[in-house]
Order: structure tokens, then sequence, then C-alpha cells
């Protein structure tokens, strides 16, 4: 059907008629295809569902299991009904599905109802509109994702050349072409492959923005060995390994624009370029001066500064007492700070040491096989990068954890996504990965935790492949992550456990007032510490549920050891904090070594105490999902 341009723009609101005229005033380009209107509408429109807690697929201990989520279920669905962490996540990394008529679903309804429980079939290659579903698909998506960020947060976004310019075109338009961080170009393939008739696609992307590029960090790599291979010791300086540095500076100044005579050949230096010695002149002449040989400054006529010369000495002349001092000086251990090359015949440059650059290296946009190719291990299991290839290493490494036949030709090395982690992720960060396929991300945190003693946490979102029968959520998805924390391999063999753990979940129905209030008991607890948080805390707290049937009213605990209640009366609905209630709770919390303030959730507040932070039921649930009682859809202020 034929787009009508002029249908489409009347029926635009004014504030949209305003927001488009606003991007296009400002970055000249916009991607425009049909649906976008729509599109641009769902995620405000998609419900928040209730989640089902799993406990037969719990991993870790009950603190663990609160620190990290696995989701099964629609992942638009699922980040909407996660609303407690909007604008609570670090890093966003994640690998969508590509255009490429294999793994993408789409449903035509959702442009009617987002909400619509199918998840449509799969767009195959010969469809005509396959690229505008797949934008109409990723755009809520996208908008979602960057509302669940920080505002210091940093989404990083697999991609190949399918794609990479119309994703490229779109995160600009939603998050800011200012705020994109980097094009990362990695080495998926160490060899050409027969993939192409032109040129052979050995490399993918990855596409990093900022949701505010002013206030993101991208933190330095740790340095390995390799990093230092340009650095010796040749004069056994007693300040340890150093290589050479530049002495001239990218800055100009008039002051340090001058003549340096070498002390060895009786040339004449100047800065190279357009730039100037970096260094204070006093210090210059003192560094030349340890060569044996009296320096002094002297006006030469050259336009420039006064020059630094050997004294008696003039233009490429110097005395032989001088230069025999310094080739004699040469000879010895711990040279000066300034030297003239190992044969003194050199322009001068100065020794940068080791020990006193900084502990990391700058990340670089290109990933060739030398920045990732440390051999990994998973203990029994290791393979040799040169001869597996980059996107295969990723294939091995699961087959390692849950053994072959798993059907994953394509899988993301963990040392990839271990290295977006930590560049963009804090030590103490959360990672969201709504793509989690294979789980690769969360075997990311968990390794990384293990090797840096850091404390990242992960939410990984997975609804398998139900077309075909397999929600692999928890098969292939749990199994990774479950041998990865318990060492457990499919052969039999034990490995080095990563530790950790975490809870999985299953979306189920949607919430509004009435499904909350005719809950059963344990659904309730279930909503109740998945949706929990306050706005007085930088951060949503993770909530451990208290499996113990000799409490009626506490069901959870916090990470600064405060109780949570719920007032349900004994075989009936949600009951009320009353004097009665209250007595109970304090009791319950004298057991359990819990001290005020109680959390208490309950449909009325009939007795107050300063012991209590109450949450009215459903109101509070409700709120903490984005809704109200009488709100129908999601209500997202920061999707546009």
């Amino acid at each position: 059907m034929e787009f009508d341009f002029d249908a489409e723009l009347s029926k635009l609101s004014r504030e949209e008629l305003e927001r488009l005229l606003r991007s296009m005033s400002t970055t000249g380009i916009a991607l425009s295809f049909h649906g976008k209107r729509t599109a641009m509408q769902i995620a405000k429109r998609v419900k928040a569902r209730q989640t089902r807690r799993e406990p037969r697929l719990h991993i870790g201990t009950a603190e663990d299991q609160s620190k990290n989520m696995l989701i099964e279920g629609e992942n638009l669905q699922a980040m909407v009904t996660l609303y407690k962490f909007k604008g609570q996540v670090d890093l966003i990394v994640t690998d969508p599905p590509y255009n490429t008529g294999q793994y993408f679903r789409y449903n035509d309804r959702w442009d009617d109802d987002p909400n619509d429980p199918d998840l449509g079939l799969l767009v195959p290659d010969e469809d005509g509109s396959k690229k505008t579903k797949w934008m109409k698909f990723m755009w809520p998506r996208l908008q979602i994702m960057k509302a669940m960020l920080k505002a210091t947060g940093v989404l990083a976004i697999c991609i190949d050349h399918r794609e990479l310019f119309r994703l490229g075109q779109a995160l600009d338009e939603i998050f800011g072409e200012k705020n994109r961080l980097a094009i990362i170009n990695w080495q998926k393939s160490a060899a050409p492959r027969p993939d192409n008739n032109h040129v052979s696609t050995s490399t993918e992307y990855v596409l990093v923005y900022a949701k505010d590029a002013a206030l993101a960090e991208s933190r330095s790599l740790a340095r390995t060995a390799s990093d230092n291979t340009r650095y010796g010791n040749p004069d056994n300086d007693p300040n340890d390994l150093w290589r050479e540095g530049n002495l001239t500076a990218r800055s100009y100044s008039a002051k340090d624009d001058y003549a340096i005579q070498s002390p060895f050949t009786g040339e004449l230096h100047y800065p190279a370029g357009e730039g100037a010695w970096r260094h204070p002149k006093r210090n210059i002449k003192s560094w030349l001066g340890q060569w044996g040989c009296d320096v002094i400054e002297k006006d030469i006529g050259d336009g420039k500064g006064k020059a630094l010369l050997v004294k008696g000495g003039k233009a490429n002349a110097i005395p032989a007492a001088a230069r025999k001092s310094a080739f004699k000086r040469l000879e010895q251990d711990n040279w000066p700070f300034i030297w003239f090359g190992r044969d003194g015949k050199g322009r001068p440059r100065t020794k940068t040491y080791l020990n006193q650059i900084k502990k990391g290296k700058v990340p670089v946009s290109y990933w060739a096989d030398e920045l990732f190719t440390p051999d990994v291990r998973l203990d029994a299991a290791s393979w040799d990068y040169s001869e597996s290839g980059r996107s295969s290493d990723g294939v091995s490494e699961l087959s390692a954890l849950v053994g072959e036949g798993h059907g994953f030709v394509t899988v993301k090395p963990l040392k990839l996504v271990s290295k977006i982690i930590q560049i963009w992720c804090p030590p103490n960060g959360l990672v969201l990965d709504p793509f989690a396929g294979s789980g690769t991300t969360g075997h990311a945190v968990l390794w990384l935790n293990k090797e840096e003693g850091s404390n990242r946490r992960f939410i990984l979102m997975e609804q398998g492949a139900p077309e075909n029968g397999d929600k692999y959520a928890r098969t292939l998805t749990w199994q990774r992550l479950h041998n990865a924390i318990t060492g457990d391999r499919p052969d039999g063999e034990k490995a080095e456990p990563l530790g950790g753990g975490f809870e999985y979940r299953l979306l189920t129905k949607a919430i509004d007032a009435r499904a909350v209030l005719s809950m059963q008991r344990d659904e309730l607890i279930d909503v109740v510490l998945t949706s929990h948080w306050e706005t007085h805390r930088r951060s949503a707290p993770s909530l451990r549920r208290i499996e113990d049937d000799s409490y009626q009213y506490l069901i959870g605990q916090d990470e600064n050891m405060e109780g949570y209640f719920l007032i349900w009366d004994n075989g009936g609905p949600v009951g009320s904090l009353s004097l009665d209630t209250y007595k109970r709770v304090a009791q319950e919390a004298k057991k359990a070594s819990i001290e005020p303030p109680f959390h208490v959730y309950a449909r009325y507040e009939l007795f107050q105490s300063p012991n209590v932070r109450f949450w009215k039921i459903p109101d509070k649930i409700l709120a903490d999902l984005g809704l109200t009682e009488h709100d129908e859809f999601n209500n997202e202020d920061e999707i546009v």
C-alpha cells in the first residue's frame, strides 16, 4: 500500500508536530518509514505485567538471588514492568535480532494493540516490508532502553552491516548524535570468509550511545603484558622500565619555541611541526648539562627565543671536549631524562616511565586480534583464537558450558562483552540485556565479578523461540548461567565456580487495579517485591524474599536489613493495618531481629505508628509500575 503522507501528517498532534520540527531543525536529517508515528507511541501503550517467581529455577543463596534476575517473556513488556528500574541502569549491552529473516518476529496487530499476546511470525527474507517491520520493532524498545538508563548511563548495541546505518540513524534521533560515544569495529573472523562476492565481512559493529555524553564515563582498560612490550631499561635506570617520549608538545608557546643544541653532534634541533618544547626551559637546560657540558642561553638571530647552546659552540659545531664528555656519559648507566638516541645522533627525546603512566589504557574504536587474544579458559575447555576466529569463540564458550547441539551458530564472545562492561559499567553497577540470547552478558558479569572482585548486577530478558516450542530462557540461557555459577560442565567434570546467583521470573497477565486486588497471597508478594521502590532512594533496593511459613506478615528484607510486611487475613483478602495487626508485625520483626522502620503493605491504614512506612494496596503497586488506579496503559513521561 502506498504511503499517504498527507493523511499521516494530519494525524499528528501539535506536540508531535513541534517535536518533529525541532528534530529537523537541530539535525537536518530524520529517519522516515511507514508507521513511524505509531511506533513512537507503542511504548506508552504497553501494559505492565505480573511476574511469577519460579523457585525451582532460582540459583544461589537468597541474597545472591536478590541481586540478579532472568526474566522469561517479551522484552518490551518486561522493561515496562520493571518500572522501578527506570533511570537506574548503568549499562545496556545487547545483541538484537538482525534483519536477516531468521530470528525476527513481528505481529502486525501491535499497531492497534501492542499488548496483543501473539508474538507474531518470523519475518521471511522475501517480505518486502521486512526493513520497515524491523524498525517498527526496534523503535519502541530503543525508547524504553533510553528511559531505563541513568543520566550517566550508556547503551552498547551490537549490529552487523545489514542494519548498521538504519540503527545508527534511529539512535541518532532517539539519543541525539552528540551522545554517540563510539562505533566499535570488532574482528569477528581471523580469516577471510566466503560470504560476499566482493569484500569478506570479517568485522561487526557495536554502536555506543550515552544518555548524556557530558555525564557518561569511559573507563580505562587494564594494561596487559603485551601493552608494555615497548618499555625497556637499556641504561639500568633505577626508575625501572621506560620508553622513548616526545619532547614536543602539541600546543604552541612562543617562549618554548627555540633551538636545542646536541652535545654529541652540535646540530640545532627545533620543536617538531607547529609545536613547542613541553618542559620548562630551566629544566631542559639542567638535563642537557647532565651530559657533561656547560649549557648557555644565547640569541642566534633565528627569530625564536634564546637557544640552548653548548658553551663554546656554534651552529653545527661544538668543542671536542664537550663531545667527548657526552659520549663518555652515554657509555655509563642511568642516562639523563633528555637523551639523543642510543648512538647519540638523534633528536632530543624524553624518557616515559611505566610506573608514572596511567594504570589503564584508553579504549580504541577498532578491536582487533591483539586487543583480546589472551587465552580464555573455562577450566576444562580452552581454545586458540588464531584457529577458532572471533564469532566461533562465542559458540565454543557456550558449548564448553552447556554441551554441543544447542543450535546457536552466532554467539558474541565473552571477551567482547566483558570489555564493554569494563569500560562503561562501574564495579558496583547494573547491566541490562533485553535480548539475552544464550546469556553471554550475564556470564560476563559473573566472570568479571570473580576476576576483579567487583559487585556488578544483571537483568536479562529472553522469550526464547516459542514457535519451535523452545522457551530457551529456561533451558539454554538458564543452563549456561547455572553452570557458570556452580562450575558444572556437560561432561560431568567440575570447573571453578564463578559464584553468584539469580532469580528466575516469568511474565504472565497484565496488571491493573482489579488484577492486583484479586491476586492470591503468593502472587501479590511477588508483585510487591518486584515493583517496590522509593523516590528518596538513589537506586531501587534489592529485596530478598523470606520463605518461612512461621511468619504471617513478614515477606521480605532489603540490603539495609529493613523488613517488608504484607497484611493478609488468613484465607481472605488483603487486610488493613490496625492496632492488632501492627502488634503482629512488631512481634514478627522482633523474632527476625528487624529494627524499624517497618514497610507495611495493606488495603487501609486504620492505625498509625512512627515505626511504620505504610504503602496502600493497590495504589503503591500501581504507582511503582508507572500506573495509577485509573490508568489503562503505562504512563512513561520520558518516552518520546
